[in-house]
Parts: C-alpha cells; structure tokens; sequence
C-alpha cells in the first residue's frame, strides 16, 4: 500500500507551474511599447523634418521664389544674415515673414532668418542697434553679410495706389526684388555708382525732379546711388561709374561733353541709359547714337483717324517687349503704354561698318500695328505719306559694344539702352511695367542678369457678399449642427462602452 501510494501520488503533490506575477508581464509589454512608439514618432518626425513638400495655394504664387533667384542662393558662398524688424500689427508683417522663410529653405543653410519685434523684443532689438549702428525707428528687414549692411524699409516691399489718399492701399508686393536686390549689394560689398546728366534741361521742372527720384528709388532697390554730375563742370567720366543717366535732356550736349561721352563708352565695362525728347534740340547727342546704329528719326509716332466727333490724333503708344531678347523675356506678356510724345527709331542691326566694330543692335520695344511715324505730326488729321516711317515702329533699343559669343568674356562690353520717350518714369503716368522694364535695363547694364526677371506680386481684395438666408444657415451649421455630430458621437462611444 504505501509502495502504490509513492508511486501514485495525489494531483496536489505534482509539481506546481512557474507563473509569472501578470502584472510584471504587462507592465514590460507596456514599457516595450511605449519605447517602440516614441522610436515610431522620433523617426518618423526625422523623416518629415528633412524629406517634405510645400505647395503655394495663393492666387498669385506669392511664396515661390522666381528662378532668378533660385539660382543666385545656390551659387551663395558666404553666410547671410536676415532680420524681420516688424511689429506684429504691420500689414506686411506676414508677407514678409513667408518670404524670407522660403529664402531661408532655399539657401542651403548659408541663410539664417531672425524675427525681432522691436516693441515686445526691446532687449534684442537694442542689441541690433548697437551692433548695427542703425536706428530701426521703422519698420523693415536688415540683410547682413559680414560688416555690410543693407536696411530695407516696409514702404520698400510694397507698391500702394497712386492718389493723394492718407491712406493708400497697397497693390502690389515687390518683396522678392528688393530683398535678392539687398542680399546681393551685401553679398558683393560695394555699391554701383550711377551719374545722372544734370544741366540739359528738361520738358518740366516736376519732369526732371520725377526722372532723377524714380532714379533714386531704383537704385536703392537695385543697389546703387545715384550721384548728379554736370559735364560742363567736369573734364571726364568718373572712373567709378557704373552707368551713366541721360534723362529727358532738351538741349545739346557740346562737343567737349560728347568727346568725354564717347570715350567713356569705348572704354570696357561702360553702361549707358539714354531717355530722348522728341522735342529737344540734341543734334549732337542723336549724331553720337547714329554713330552706334540707333537713329532718331524726328517724327512722332501716332495713330489718327476722322470719328462722328471729328479728327482724333492719339499720341500715347501702346506698345509690347520684343521676345527674344533675353532680359526683357521675364515682361513679353506685357503692354507697356508711352504717355506723351515718342519718336521711331532707325536701327542698323545689319550694318556691316558696325559689326566690324563688334557693335550689336537689338529692339527692345515695338509700337502696335495701327501707329506710324509721322512727319506733319501738327496736322489736325495727319495721313500716312510716303515721307512717313510704316510699321514695324521702334521705340527702345538696345547697343551692345565689344559683344563677343563666349559668355565669360561679356562681361567687359559697353551697353546702352536707348529709349525715345522721356515720359517713362514720370509719377503720374509710370506704371509697375515700366519700372520693372528700366529696373531690368539697368541690371543688363551692370552684368547683373542674375537679378533680372523678379516680377512683382499683385495685391488683390475678394469681397464675399452673403444673403441673410446665407448667414442663418452658416449659424445652424457652426452653431448646432457641427457640435451637435459631435456631441451625438460622443454618447455613442459611451453608450457602447457601457453595454461592453
């Protein structure tokens, strides 16, 4: 008996199963799994952080960047620095905050973007002043690159409507060009000179003083100052100068004054920017544009015709951009309007006596098919005659010395750009085409295509008018309808719960 009873013990007395305390299990599963979520999120927002993509949803792509400046950050050497000095309630505050953001993507880390808000930020701000030397008593956005500096002010970035409103509404955003305009100018650690003629004369006191402003206001945007010179006073060009302004001019340069212009211009490196009077008495100075291919021909360029009214004889050109020259491509889809009085152009592009001389002419803008270059332009219904110019009538051109076709040694020709109208930058009839068209003209005269083709972005305002029938039932579906889903799936979840 007790030998069948160790052979056969109870089911109590067999060994007993190791089990682990469950709570110990679940424990460890938890840690496990939190570990693995929190490796989940870590990799998955290093992911996101660097392999991502944005879209530009605004009506007029006003966050993406031109190609222009696309390759100018990344041919960047040098780090920049940039400063959003803005109070908060500016306007342009936002614009200006996307924009940079996107220069900062796109610099390959050589850009760092800082926002300082001088009214809550007072510590930095102070700061900036002390290391700038700037007073920052408005708002704007600094550029700095080592010890240069450039401070755009807000009025900088935008355009506003023309008018004698205190209150002038903003229409246009040009922030992208001014600010590539700034980085390169601290970038490249100097500032182009440009020489306005002075002393000629002009159709108007206020016409001159809107040219020589206008002037000023590009190079500010374009990084160069304008400095007025009287050739009557002076026995040669400036050595410094990047350009030369001949805006509007109505009386005749001497003979002394277009010895020193055509030296300056067969010298390496020379830029001219030539605005013609029709009305002007400058014999000499269209002999010196003959001489290079470009004639002024002394007409007008007009369109006429006999209405139910009588005679109508319009003198202000529509025009378009040539497309096929390079820096004006970026405004081929523009018309541009020339208020006033213009005058057709010759030009011998095809003259042999001038390509010896490595002298190339090319058209920049053509009047519309229905406008003619007329001589009895004071006829009250002039007809074209035989001794008028018929289309295709020109009304810019650009000349081009020392032009070779290896792009690497370009950078040593003279260039100017020749327009016959002196009413293209007066303030009350220039439009933001033709400011970019001269903006771009100037840039080609500095060897700075890699600035050209920024446009500007439009402003536009969307009204939204809604019926009262509109706006009550916006209420219930924001009000009761919405909350009420949520509240409905709520319960369920609840409800479901409970009965589990």
């Amino acid at each position: 008996m007790p030998d069948s009873v160790q052979k056969h013990p109870p089911a109590a007395a067999q060994a007993k199963p190791l089990d682990m305390p469950k709570r110990y299990g679940i424990g460890i599963n938890v840690v496990i799994q939190i570990i693995l979520a929190l490796a989940l999120f870590a990799g998955i927002n290093r992911l996101n952080y660097r392999h991502y993509w944005r879209w530009d949803l605004s009506p007029s792509q006003d966050y993406t960047l031109s190609q222009a400046t696309l390759n100018y950050l990344t041919s960047l050497t040098r780090d920049v620095q940039i400063y959003i000095v803005f109070g908060r309630d500016s306007k342009v505050y936002g614009e200006a905050q996307s924009l940079l953001e996107e220069y900062r993507l796109h610099g390959r880390q050589r850009v760092k973007v800082r926002s300082i808000d001088p009214v809550r930020d007072i510590e930095r701000a102070e700061q900036l002043k002390a290391d700038t030397g700037l007073s920052l008593a408005q708002n704007g956005v600094l550029v700095r690159c080592g010890v240069n500096k450039r401070f755009i002010t807000e009025e900088e970035l935008v355009i506003r409507e023309s008018g004698t409103s205190t209150n002038k509404q903003i229409i246009e955003f040009r922030g992208e060009d001014a600010i590539s305009s700034a980085l390169i100018s601290v970038v490249e650690g100097r500032v182009r000179r440009f020489y306005y003629v002075v002393g000629k004369g002009s159709r108007s006191d206020a016409a001159q003083s809107d040219a020589h402003n206008a002037a000023i206001d590009l190079g500010k945007q374009q990084n160069f100052e304008v400095i007025q010179a009287n050739l009557s006073e002076i026995s040669r060009i400036p050595e410094d100068a990047d350009g030369l302004f001949i805006l509007g001019a109505r009386y005749d340069l001497s003979e002394r004054e277009i010895g020193m212009l055509d030296d300056y211009w067969k010298s390496k490196r020379a830029g001219v920017f030539i605005m013609l009077d029709p009305g002007g008495e400058t014999t000499r100075l269209n002999a010196f544009l003959n001489a290079n291919g470009v004639r002024p021909r002394g007409d007008r360029v007009l369109t006429a015709e006999s209405t139910s009214t009588g005679a109508r004889k319009e003198f202000s050109v529509i025009a378009e951009f040539m497309k096929d020259v390079p820096f004006i491509r970026h405004l081929a889809s523009s018309a541009v309007t020339l208020a006033g009085q213009s005058e057709s152009l010759e030009l011998r592009d095809q003259d042999n006596a001038l390509k010896e001389q490595s002298i190339s002419v090319q058209p920049l803008v053509r009047a519309s098919p229905r406008y003619w270059g007329e001589r009895q332009f004071l006829e009250e219904l002039p007809v074209v005659d035989e001794e008028d110019t018929l289309p295709p009538i020109y009304l810019a051109a650009s000349i081009e010395r020392g032009a070779v076709r290896d792009e690497s040694q370009r950078a040593d020709s003279s260039r100017m750009v020749v327009v016959s109208n002196a009413t293209l930058l007066d303030k009350q009839t220039m439009l933001a085409v033709n400011r970019d068209f001269v903006a771009a003209g100037l840039n080609w005269l500095m060897n700075r295509e890699s600035n050209i083709g920024i446009p500007t972005k439009s402003k536009r305002s969307y009204r939204i008018q809604l019926t009262s029938r509109q706006h009550e039932l916006i209420f219930w579906i924001t009000s009761i309808t919405l909350p009420g889903i949520v509240l409905g799936l709520g319960f369920l979840v609840w409800a479901s719960r409970r009965a589990a």
